[in-house]
């Protein structure tokens, strides 16, 4: 190579094209795109003779290393100028190529499950399907347009927020806010046709002031405190609260709701005193003149437990993702998992005997072994008190995890010792990994994570949201 053929002041690349080289244009067939004000991976216009930082290294990047020209626009390419990035090419980069760790949700399980837990529940009674915490992770507007197809009437969720989200992906079904919001939020509320839990005489009648005022009714399900002592009407004042907020004319009761706090318990003598004073709070109401609506107390486990609690509407809440409420549930309806977590190794090395890994240095290495890394850690909701007490999967194997869990990546330990039936694993860098799911007769589930922490399946998964992409299968 001369020095002509390098470029001005690197000497990595030649500027010429690789051998058997064809153009991003040729070999993706797209018409040339024009630059418009903005568009990513566009030069910026040199304001002086100079060129910028940002035109050099860009120039050094696209004059010869290969992988650029695929992503360049090179029919716009001066001859032996820099390639410029087509910003759509770029955008083809799927989002599991751009890190090499994300979820999938399974939605024929959601469908499967949504039909599972109809078959433990009368025909006539109305499902509402909670999609709060954006569906416990698995993706709010995907999984309500998925359930909604699947013969679910109603969603449920936490804040306004939440509900816009809904409403601006195009949901239309009726959507509750399980708990009170500000005063502030209610012409949102009303804007965007959410109907709102109510429990307070001033929040009542600002909601329906504000809805006459624009001419609407102000639809609400009243939220009655049976026990669990975290919010609504206390059981035995709700025809005192609806004396209070009743002479409205706005206002319009649509439904009218308990929740229980021990349904997916063993013991159940908290949830028959529940259930007894919510019934009797109904049954008040009704005595008093007023129609309750739409009467609802049932969460997963109490519509897998407890039929006589069904009443006009149950809602799913955990159990539509998968997810067993409690042990009890187990045995009585079949139910699979919708979310796995995958990444592909990034790194592989062998670790001598007696050296350490990661933080701390907690995990040394006993020799004989592959310390494979994946780009998942605590930020995108492996827990770090996790570290070397979970697993992965590896081509069918577990493979256990070794030393502190980190940010964002973590380690795994690969034996290259053959023991009995045993097979040899030889990890390399871009083998796919399972950190929850199953292949074969390996598992490893958000439900072995919990226990192993203390907590509880739910509190997992809404955690894996946060930074991975998200692909539905």
């Amino acid at each position: 190579m001369t020095a002509q053929e390098l470029p001005n002041g690197f000497t990595g690349f030649s500027q010429r094209k690789p051998e058997g080289f064809v153009s991003a244009r040729d070999a993706m067939g797209g018409p040339p795109l024009t630059d418009g004000p903005g568009a990513f991976g566009a030069r910026p216009r040199a304001t002086t003779a100079v060129p910028s930082a940002y035109e050099a290294g860009t120039a050094a990047f696209g004059s010869g290393a290969q992988g650029a020209f695929q992503y360049a626009r090179d029919h716009a390419r001066p001859e032996g100028g820099a390639a410029q990035f087509d910003p759509e090419k770029l955008r083809m980069i799927s989002p599991a190529d751009r890190r090499w760790a994300w979820t999938e949700i399974d939605l024929n399980a959601i469908r499967h499950n949504v039909a599972s837990l109809r078959q433990r529940i009368e025909g006539g009674v109305r499902l509402m399907a909670v999609v709060k915490a954006d569906a416990y992770g698995h993706g709010a507007v995907r999984v309500a347009k998925t359930v909604l197809n699947s013969g679910v009437d109603y969603l449920g969720v936490a804040t306004v927020d939440e509900a816009i989200q809904l409403r601006e992906g195009l949901v239309n079904a009726p959507i509750l806010v399980l708990s009170q919001p500000p005063e502030s939020a209610i012409p949102l509320l009303l804007a965007y046709k959410v109907m709102p839990s109510v429990y307070t005489p001033d929040f009542a009648i600002q909601y329906a002031e504000t809805a006459d005022a624009f001419g609407l009714r102000a639809p609400y399900h009243l939220a009655v405190n049976t026990g669990m002592n975290r919010i609504g009407v206390r059981h035995d004042e709700v025809v005192e609260f609806m004396g209070q907020v009743s002479f409205h004319r706005a206002l319009d009761l649509v439904g009218t709701f308990t929740h229980f706090a021990t349904a997916d318990s063993a013991e159940s003598l908290d949830f028959q005193i529940q259930t007894k004073r919510f019934i009797e709070a109904i049954t008040a109401l009704r005595t008093a003149g007023f129609d309750p609506g739409i009467v609802h107390a049932a969460n997963t486990a109490a519509a897998i437990r407890y039929p006589d609690v069904h009443f006009d509407m149950v809602r799913l809440g955990i159990g539509m993702y998968g997810l067993q409420p409690s042990p009890a549930t187990r045995p009585l309806v079949d139910l699979r998992p919708a979310m796995s977590v995958h990444a592909r190794i990034t790194d592989v090395r062998t670790v001598p005997m007696s050296e350490g890994v990661s933080y701390g240095m907690t995990y040394r290495s006993p020799g004989s072994v592959k310390i494979c890394t994946v780009p998942v850690g605590y930020a995108d909701g492996l827990r770090r008190g996790l570290s070397g007490r979970t697993d992965v999967i590896l081509q069918g194997q577990r493979c256990r995890q070794v030393g502190s869990i980190c940010m964002d990546q973590c380690m795994f330990e690969v034996d290259l010792r053959v023991y009995g039936m045993r097979r040899r694993l030889d990890p390399q860098i871009g083998d796919e990994v399972l950190l929850i799911g199953r292949d074969g007769d390996a598992a490893i589930t958000l439900d072995d994570m919990a226990s192993t922490l203390g907590t509880i399946n739910y509190e997992l998964a809404i955690g894996f949201s946060h930074r991975m992409p998200r692909l539905y299968v």
